[in-house]
């Protein structure tokens, strides 16, 4: 069953003079085994919402579904956590084990399970996630930014969670352990058959590995659509101070400039084989 937002509004310190909105009556469906990027600027209310979804934060009004049921009746969070696995930015910090292996096995240690279920959990999880098994005796603080990343993304995947939720998953990482990340994501939605939820700045990112992308702007769904349906509107993705593609940018300028090309294009690659076509 997918997650189901109805009307979700929540504000911070209500009644008080720091009252803030954070987000104002959304609505959305996200459906199984989809991957959808949420973009939007800083402040527009993405980190605030991911939250809701696995009940670290309770509406102030509205609901939010899953399977079927108000997350919050008869809530069983701790089922619902392994079921919705959130990764928070800098996941890394969170990582405090002597070794790789114990830091990704502390969840499942926590479930009751037997060491067998336990170890298959935690080697399927490190292999899902690209870490080699020469690592797992080693300090997670030995490892690079990017190693370090993906062993902390690994200990959610232990948790065999159905739905997993990225905020910024490359945030300051250089640009091969950015690239690394997002492939792991992409064969993890794939592989295991994860509905996928990525917050990113990067549109370049979003584009390419989402399938519907939610545009947030002050505390509101701005957006909802496939990538090509998004990126078209390049000018008012630009007012709300979020760049559209370059490879979109591009499009629009040739297609400024006189030229026939369609402005859905927003890969590289798709991109290479429309200038083909133009005999430039």
């Amino acid at each position: 069953m997918p997650i189901e937002i109805r009307n979700l509004t929540h504000i911070y310190n209500p009644g008080s003079t720091f009252e803030k909105i954070a987000l104002s009556d959304i609505s959305l469906m996200i459906e199984d085994y989809s991957f959808t990027g949420l973009i939007g600027h800083t402040g527009s209310g993405k980190s605030t919402l991911i939250q809701h979804l696995n009940g670290l934060i309770k509406p102030t009004s509205g609901k939010i579904f899953l399977d079927g049921q108000d997350i919050h009746v008869k809530a069983d969070y701790k089922h619902l956590r392994q079921t919705v696995g959130l990764v928070f930015q800098y996941p890394e910090h969170q990582l405090f084990e002597l070794t790789v292996y114990d830091d990704v096995a502390f969840g499942p240690k926590n479930m009751s399970l037997s060491k067998d279920e336990i170890d298959a959990r935690v080697r399927g999880a490190l292999e899902a996630t690209g870490i080699p098994e020469g690592m797992y005796g080693k300090s997670p603080f030995d490892l690079s930014g990017g190693q370090k990343r993906r062993v902390a993304i690994a200990g959610v995947i232990a948790m065999q969670p159905r739905i997993l939720i990225l905020d910024e998953p490359t945030a300051g990482l250089d640009p091969r352990g950015r690239d690394e990340i997002l492939e792991r994501i992409k064969q993890m939605h794939e592989n295991l058959k994860l509905t996928v939820i990525l917050v990113s700045h990067s549109m370049e990112d979003v584009a390419r590995l989402a399938d519907t992308l939610v545009v947030m702007n002050h505390s509101k769904i701005a957006y909802r659509g496939r990538p090509c349906e998004i990126f078209i509107h390049s000018d008012e993705l630009e007012r709300i101070g979020l760049a559209a593609p370059q490879v979109s940018k591009l499009m629009h300028k040739l297609c400024e400039a006189g030229f026939d090309v369609p402005l859905h294009v927003f890969t590289v690659r798709d991109a290479v084989n429309v200038l083909k076509g133009l005999n430039l």
